[in-house]
């Protein structure tokens, strides 16, 4: 059992497993295909990755691949706690440029689906935060992007609280979304 909800831009989901718990401890079925299809969705996952961020406020994004490396991503928070972001970037959607946040913790048990066409990235709220996500088509360096967190078009609002973020080489020199050779466009609904 699965409860999906959109979020503000409905191409993006919350989804949250339901756990069977007794005195040993929980049990959850944190993934299972036939659900996610009969609630409309349908990726092909191929690929699972884990990443781990010692400090709070590491920010890892905003990254996306090219088609046809193009990935939707299920992110979930196996320790700690993150603001995730998802950025449209197909051009003509009505929601181009606009970005959805939702706070993914190990706590609430919930889950995030960004769909390919849209940048993503996150920030730890606390040290110690394992992020678990599957994607639906492997990395590639060859397709792999990255655009500005603190790009002003964008105004994502950050809870950074005046601190500078702990960020990667690649994220320090993203460029603007507007600077981007952006092959995405909007076809409909993602899903």
């Amino acid at each position: 059992m699965l409860d999906i909800r959109a979020l503000e831009i409905p191409d993006v989901l919350e989804i949250t497993p339901r756990k069977f718990g007794d005195d040993r401890g929980f049990f959850s079925e944190t993934f299972q295909r036939d659900r996610l299809k009969a609630g409309g969705v349908a990726a092909d996952w191929m690929q699972d990755n884990q990443s781990y961020s010692a400090e709070a406020f590491t920010l890892r994004g905003l990254h996306y691949q090219e088609p046809p490396f193009a990935q939707d991503k299920l992110v979930r928070v196996l320790r700690g706690a993150i603001l995730d972001v998802a950025v449209d970037i197909r051009r003509g959607s009505p929601t181009y440029g606009q970005w959805v946040s939702l706070e993914v913790t190990a706590d609430k048990f919930n889950q995030i689906l960004v769909p390919a066409g849209f940048a993503h990235g996150f920030l730890t709220l606390v040290p110690d935060t394992e992020v678990f996500y599957k994607v639906s088509a492997p990395y590639s360096g060859a397709h792999d992007r990255s655009i500005r967190f603190d790009d002003p078009a964008l105004g994502i609002d950050w809870p950074l609280g005046g601190r500078t973020p702990v960020l990667s080489a690649k994220d320090e020199a993203a460029p603007l979304l507007a600077d981007v050779a952006n092959p995405f466009v909007f076809e409909g609904a993602a899903r």
